[in-house]
């Protein structure tokens, strides 16, 4: 009895672990594919918050911000990012909100949330409190830093200026064609770097796609030579050569003409 619960205990420790792998690997900045009611007719003005390494858009009437290359926005209890000033936008979970995000003051928020009452409108807003111990554990330290070795901001994406209007790119794979483009800037937050490399990864496929299709190729000419007797072989082979000889003087022609 004593080793069947040993091994029990040991299989359940086991399955605990993948399970938190998974979900590690999960949390980050999700897809964008949201919309979040925010429509900006022209690129937004972008002013520095001073001792910080993030732009805010005061006439923006939302908590609109820019850090690492990408806009960032908190709505309705949750963080959303984009690459793009219009969006689309995608989910980031609180476990992975870049600190300096984190640590923005309050004053900066041209909407906040009814819970930012009464709290130091120049200290960031006391996520601890808001999202819970669990949070606060995993993120221990998140308000504290050394304001001299704040990183330098981001250069802004001034190219997306002349994309207003009609002109404005909704898809996500021509924003980022865009991008790549005009703007060299590579992010340094972790969260961010996976953000751009889920947008690039090329769409998965379903296992044994491509292995059934050149089967199927191959497979097709032998049914062909099956089905056709030899004598059926020979008659074509003459026909097939004049059409050769054809071919290869068109080809030649044409290879003529290109010269």
């Amino acid at each position: 009895m004593k080793n069947i619960r040993y091994v029990m205990i040991v299989m359940w420790m086991l399955v605990c672990s993948v399970i938190s792998a998974e979900a590690q690997v999960s949390i980050g900045i999700g897809l964008p594919n949201v919309s979040i009611g925010i429509n900006l007719p022209l690129f937004p003005e972008l002013v520095p918050v001073p001792g910080y390494p993030v732009y805010y858009a005061p006439r923006v009437d939302a908590n609109y911000f820019f850090y690492d290359g990408m806009y960032w926005v908190y709505q309705n209890d949750t963080w959303y990012a984009s690459s793009w000033y219009n969006g689309p936008w995608g989910v980031v979970q609180p476990e992975v909100v870049p600190l300096f995000i984190l640590r923005i003051p309050v004053r900066y928020y041209r909407q906040p949330p009814v819970y930012f009452r009464g709290w130091q409108s120049n200290a960031p807003p006391r996520w601890g409190q808001h999202w819970g111990l669990g949070w606060e554990q995993q993120r221990r330290g998140w308000d504290k830093w050394n304001r001299g070795s704040a990183p330098s901001r981001a250069p802004l994406p001034v190219y997306q200026r002349q994309y207003s209007g009609d002109r404005y790119p909704k898809q996500v794979e021509q924003q980022h064609a865009l991008r790549s483009q005009s703007y060299r800037y590579q992010p340094r937050e972790k969260a961010v770097q996976q953000h751009f490399k889920q947008q690039v990864a090329p769409p998965a496929r379903s296992p044994g796609q491509n292995d059934q299709r050149q089967q199927h190729e191959q497979k097709a000419p032998r049914a062909q030579e099956r089905e056709q007797g030899p004598q059926d072989r020979g008659a074509s082979q003459e026909p097939n050569q004049g059409r050769g000889q054809g071919q290869n003087r068109d080809d030649d022609r044409g290879r003529g003409h290109d010269r």
